[in-house]
């Protein structure tokens, strides 16, 4: 259901031919962006490289587009260009943009105020539907899928008073100090090329292993000295990873047997589901995280944690007086326009029929990726989660990290991620993946294959002509 594989003799690419088309595509891209170039050369005096947050620096193209509105499942740039999203801001816009429900909430709950660091009834409703699609009792508000994670392991090692984090290599959590680890050459914990100023060394707080060896993470477990187990119920920001039959099962049990709590990341996950993996298939996990689409595209983020986890809080009391210095909360977390886009999102957008109708759509995207991945002879393939789907130019799926990452193919992800944006189709900056907003259409997933198709065949020429 979830999993689509194609096994295919392997083509040569050509890099000489991949260079030329991507320099022509760049040049093409210059050309008809002078907007956006002149607002990217304008930012250089004031936003660092040019750029709110630096990781915009990663989209295709010499400089980011500049968005200037959008709706549903497409927006604008400044100049004027119209584009299908299938990134939708990487699941922050899952639900589509500006959401018809989420706006009218929004309009109604400004005018009556944004924060006041007081509960509201918007809470309590929002707690209940989580509790019902997540099965988890108790349930806490932030501002982002990070701090729920972060907040999530405090808690954790707070009740355990254990020091150690588990998390599987080339995961990614969000802004977690404990998820920023690899597996070094000693096979402990060791920096993710790229991190910024880190606190202590990733051993000091972490242990990490491959997703899918089960034998590795008893070894990791066996010591009783790890609070807390923090995965996604398929690795998805190092492309989609699906777990092996019976590492969910084997992971819930090892967790219980040497007392480690389990969370699981939905953030990303909820593409399966109204209840993300966990309500599709059953997990039972201690804690759960999530973020990102549950608010609509308005900044929110939630944990939630079983009665026992609840029972363990009260037996190491968080003290009344101290709270709030805890470290886990914030000023803005639980304001009252988050839980009033939470609200609306889960009643009127995040909806079972949502899923109905996506879910095909996002196999309508694989088929199509798939027939043209068949018609060239290509050593690539897609896989699927949900209504969320993804290519990789590699022939067989990666079943861990270090087989994702030794699979990305930088300059070829640059060559496909240009040439869809330069046809008005956006796709995800960091991967391949695709997501279907509420108003994609079959129309939208056809066009994607056509240019998906076009961009195949400027690089290999005719229908099996690729070089074996």
């Amino acid at each position: 259901h979830f999993l689509h594989v194609l096994v295919l003799p392997m083509a040569q690419l050509d890099r000489a031919r991949l260079k030329a088309i991507l320099d022509r595509e760049e040049a093409r891209f210059v050309a008809e962006h002078p907007k956006s170039a002149a607002m990217y050369a304008k930012a250089q005096e004031s936003l660092l490289g040019g750029v709110p947050m630096h990781w915009m620096k990663r989209w295709e193209g010499r400089f980011p587009v500049f968005v200037k509105s959008g709706k549903g499942g497409r927006f604008e740039d400044v100049d004027g260009k119209s584009y299908i999203d299938f990134c939708l801001g990487d699941t922050g816009s899952m639900t589509g943009h500006s959401p018809a429900a989420v706006v009218a909430a929004l309009q109604a709950q400004i005018p009556k105020g944004l924060t006041f660091m007081l509960p509201s009834e918007d809470a309590i409703w929002v707690a209940n539907e989580m509790r019902k699609r997540f099965g988890l009792q108790y349930w806490q508000f932030t501002l982002s899928a990070s701090d729920a994670n972060r907040f999530a392991i405090r808690l954790c090692r707070h009740v355990t008073k254990r020091k150690y984090v588990l998390v599987y290599n080339w995961c990614y959590h969000g802004s977690v100090d404990e998820s920023f680890a690899v597996i070094g050459a000693d096979g402990k914990a060791d920096y993710r090329p790229g991190q910024i100023g880190p606190p202590v060394h990733p051993s000091a707080t972490t242990k990490v292993v491959e997703w899918n060896d089960v034998a590795a993470l008893e070894a990791a477990l066996a010591p009783g000295d790890v609070a807390c187990v923090l995965a996604e119920p398929a690795m998805t920001n190092i492309g989609i990873i699906h777990p092996l039959p019976g590492y969910l099962d084997a992971l819930r049990k090892l967790t219980k047997k040497y007392g480690t709590l389990l969370i699981i990341d939905e953030t990303h996950t909820i593409s399966a589901g109204p209840g993300g993996c966990t309500g599709e298939q059953g997990l039972k996990p201690d804690l759960i995280t999530i973020g990102k689409p549950i608010g609509g595209g308005v900044p929110c983020g939630a944990y939630g944690f079983s009665a026992e986890v609840a029972n363990l809080l009260e037996q190491h009391t968080i003290n009344r007086d101290t709270c709030d210095t805890g470290g886990v909360g914030g000023t803005l977390a639980a304001n009252v326009m988050s839980m009033a886009a939470m609200r609306a999102t889960l009643e009127h957008v995040l909806t079972p029929a949502l899923y109905k109708r996506n879910i095909p759509l996002a196999v309508r995207f694989t088929e199509g990726v798939e027939q043209v991945i068949r018609e060239y002879g290509l050593p690539w393939m897609i896989k699927r989660l949900g209504c969320r789907a993804e290519y990789w130019m590699r022939p067989t799926a990666p079943v861990n990290g270090t087989e994702a990452v030794n699979a990305i193919d930088t300059d070829l992800d640059r060559y496909m991620h240009i040439f869809c944006l330069n046809r008005g189709i956006l796709m995800t900056p960091f991967h391949n993946m695709a997501l279907i907003a509420p108003d994609t259409t079959e129309a939208d997933i056809d066009y994607h294959t056509k240019v998906f198709r076009e961009a195949v065949h400027a690089l290999y020429g005719p229908v099996g002509s690729a070089k074996l």
